[in-house]
């Protein structure tokens, strides 16, 4: 990447790519975020009324606790990816 820093139209598209890549993980993480506990949580509660897990249903359970959990699950997420997309465009912490 030591090229790009030379030629400022190349350190620009790759400025738009590592960002475009930055907001589409972003938006990922936030829809997985809002479906997990409204989908799972409120819409599909009846549905999951039936399976029970600590004493409580799924439904239940995925509104109080799974939707905590998988929050925590995208921290970790958006943390590895942007390490790896950091890497691929040479902004990586050394």
């Amino acid at each position: 990447m030591a090229d790009q820093t030379t030629n400022p139209a190349a350190q620009a598209e790759a400025d738009k790519g590592y960002w475009a890549a930055n907001v589409r993980i972003i938006l990922v993480s936030l829809v997985i975020w809002a479906i997990v506990p409204f989908g799972f949580g409120i819409l599909l509660r009846p549905a999951l009324s039936g399976i029970t897990i600590g004493g409580s249903d799924l439904g239940f359970w995925v509104a109080q606790q799974g939707s905590i959990l998988v929050f925590l699950a995208l921290i970790f997420f958006y943390a590895f990816r942007m390490n790896k997309l950091d890497k691929e465009y040479g902004v990586d912490e050394e």
